[in-house]
């Protein structure tokens, strides 16, 4: 058997370079063995962002049928051929309504809308108890294929008269990072992960109930190490495709793209509960490689490991050299949607609203784990717009899990062969659009903020703010291991330490005005001062207000304001949390809008960073560098070697 496979194809614009050359090797490798090649992803299919959105572009009506978000990536799996895939998290980020839409068939008044030609899977999860997402629910292990649109826990695939069951699963903490809607996950501790090997187990059996003996797992755990712990936890399953934590496998003949490292040999070799050998692969994000496994079963169906050929097995890198290697063309579908895509794209590079002089740190690894100067660009963005609405509004908290691209370049020079080595520029121009270096394009605010989430003003208190900032660094691993509940802030300094108890790790903490100054001391070694209770305004998004990535806001919360909704719509004021502006607030949230931009709707986030650049960074370009965690000043690491707690320094004595 050859299983071809991908995952997390949910970049920015890297995808639609790589897909074309992605096509051509998967259809040329295909053509190796027709009728014994399986087509597999992962999940993260899609996310929301520039590419996402201009799906819905009335241009994308020639190949879609029906116009929509997100239809454009299935419409480049269904071109691919794929045959099933897990169901990841970014697949809930806009909810069940939303990814019913995607995936499910729409007849339209001038055409029609095919859906996913493939099934999504995952065993975890209670798909048929969100209404948006029942009607879609079928029987699990039937045979391929299925309905278009079709959900379930397992599939099975013939190929060449034998039968392999397909399982999915879907990491447990899908409701903390994602909007699940009604969605039920197992198991409920997403950290409990006998229990949710036991579900898959049972997804399994079902399959071996009816004689299949050749199972794989889509697994999108968002860590290999989850992956590879199921593995000795499962029976009777051969081999695991891993999701979610763009790790990159690789054997000695395989080659990487300029810096990319392995992080584990192609396939990983493992053993199942019952002793079994099961291999598991994995491969890096946005069709950048694509994986490949040729394996042989014996009669049993158990998969013989001694039968990966490396020169043949491995993954396939989708750059220039690969492109030149490959055995076909690029699939003319694949090719014709993103012709489409990238002159959508291409047209809203073309609207500028700001200029940096420097790069922007974005990336996931920075973003996850320390202050970024782009996370403090965007956070001074929510708070300066939500001051437009309210100016008692004193701090600002952006889950960093929400930044999803830096703004700027980053690449390795040639012969450079060490991490340090990297270097980092601002955007560079774009001649075909008229965008010059240095200048941030609305496709950049598009693509680092991709979920376009609404912000809203919560009235909290000083007790409340130290709990929601512990929450923040309160994980295992804070500072080094990348999570999306790590918080970018403005209006608001504060130290910790790394290794203390979760809940008491804040050493110091301070408010401060606009020019750095300390307004208002909360924290001071350890020790929550000042009366507890008194009242801070703070702006944070719908996602993070309503509990995502656990942040512990009440609900329903007195007094909360929600700056991308109907005028005048806000939780009435409390006695706690007055009123002082009367009800009239937010009567009419566009009219206060600044209005510098109008590509995203008023109160969202895109819109504030948008109108923040427009309104500051125009012509004067942005200028604060990033800065190595022991120069930070918003948010201190004390566990960074040589650092020292200055929360309550004055601006300049640093």
């Amino acid at each position: 058997m050859q299983l071809l496979h991908a995952a997390d194809m949910d970049g920015a614009v890297g995808a639609l370079d790589n897909v074309e050359t992605f096509s051509a090797l998967l259809d040329g490798f295909r053509r190796h063995m027709p009728k014994r090649t399986l087509v597999l992803s992962s999940g993260d299919n899609f996310i929301p962002g520039p590419r996402f959105y201009g799906a819905a572009d009335p241009s994308t009506a020639a190949f879609l049928g029906v116009p929509g978000i997100g239809r454009g990536d299935i419409a480049l799996l269904n071109a691919m051929g794929f045959q099933a895939a897990a169901l990841g998290n970014h697949e809930f980020d806009l909810g069940p309504r939303a990814l019913a839409s995607i995936i499910a068939p729409e007849q339209g008044e001038d055409g029609r809308y095919v859906g996913a030609a493939f099934p999504y899977l995952s065993a975890n999860l209670g798909l048929a108890d969100d209404p948006a997402l029942l009607p879609l629910v079928t029987a699990d292990a039937q045979r391929a294929p299925l309905a278009a649109g079709s959900l379930a826990r397992s599939v099975i695939v013939d190929l060449d008269g034998e039968s392999i069951g397909i399982v999915g699963a879907t990491t447990p903490h899908l409701a903390w990072i994602s909007s699940a809607g009604a969605v039920t996950v197992e198991p409920a501790d997403g950290f409990d992960l006998d229990a949710l090997a036991e579900v898959i187990q049972q997804a399994v059996d079902h399959l071996t109930g009816q004689g299949v003996n050749k199972i794989i797992l889509l697994a999108h755990m968002q860590q290999i190490a989850i992956e590879q712990q199921l593995a000795s936890l499962l029976k009777d399953v051969d081999i695991i495709v891993a999701g979610g934590s763009n790790t990159i496998l690789a054997d000695k003949t395989d080659r990487l793209r300029d810096g990319d490292r392995a992080a584990g040999n192609y396939p990983l070799r493992m053993r199942s509960a019952s002793g079994e050998p099961l291999l598991l692969v994995n491969t890096d994000a946005d069709y950048r490689y694509l994986g490949r496994l040729v394996v042989r079963f014996d009669r049993d169906g158990l998969v013989m490991a001694k039968s990966v050929d490396p020169s043949v097995s491995g993954i396939y890198a989708t750059d220039k050299e690969g492109s030149a290697a490959s055995a076909a063309a690029p699939i003319p579908g694949v090719s014709r949607i993103v012709r489409t895509l990238r002159a959508v794209i291409q047209e809203r590079d073309r609207e500028i609203v700001g200029r940096t002089s420097v790069y922007l740190a974005g990336r996931r690894s920075d973003v996850r784990t320390q202050e970024t100067n782009l996370g403090n660009l965007v956070a001074d963005a929510f708070l300066w717009l939500a001051r437009q609405y309210d100016p008692r509004v004193a701090v600002a908290l952006k889950n960093s899990g929400g930044i999803r691209d830096q703004i700027g370049r980053v690449w390795q020079p040639a012969g450079a062969l060490q991490a340090d080595e990297v270097a980092f520029a601002p955007p560079a121009g774009n001649p075909a659009s008229g965008k010059r270096d240095g200048d941030i394009s609305r496709f950049a605010v598009e693509s680092v903020l991709r979920f376009n989430n609404g912000l809203v003003i919560v009235p909290i208190t000083a007790r409340k703010l130290v709990d929601l900032l512990e929450h923040g660094v309160g994980f295992d691993g804070v500072g080094e291991v990348p999570d999306g509940r790590f918080p970018q802030v403005a209006g608001v300094r504060f130290s910790f330490d790394p290794v203390g108890p979760p809940g008491r790790r804040i050493r110091s903490l301070a408010i401060v005005d606009d020019e750095d100054r300390v307004t208002d001391r909360v924290v001071e070694n350890g020790v929550l001062v000042g009366h507890p209770e008194r009242a801070i305004h703070i702006a944070v998004l719908n996602f993070t207000a309503n509990g995502g990535d656990g942040y512990p806001f009440a609900l329903p919360a007195p007094g909360r304001i929600d700056l991308a909704g109907e005028a005048g719509q806000y939780n009435p004021p409390s006695a706690e949390f007055p009123d002082t502006n009367g009800n009239g607030l937010i009567d009419d949230p566009v009219a206060v809008d600044p209005g510098l931009v109008d590509f995203a709707a008023p109160g969202t986030e895109q819109d504030a960073l948008a109108e923040y650049l427009a309104q500051f960074h125009r012509d004067t370009p942005f200028d604060r560098a990033e800065t190595s965690a022991i120069d930070d000043r918003r948010i201190q690491n004390l566990g960074v070697a040589g650092a020292r707690d200055t929360v309550f320094e004055s601006p300049d004595a640093r």
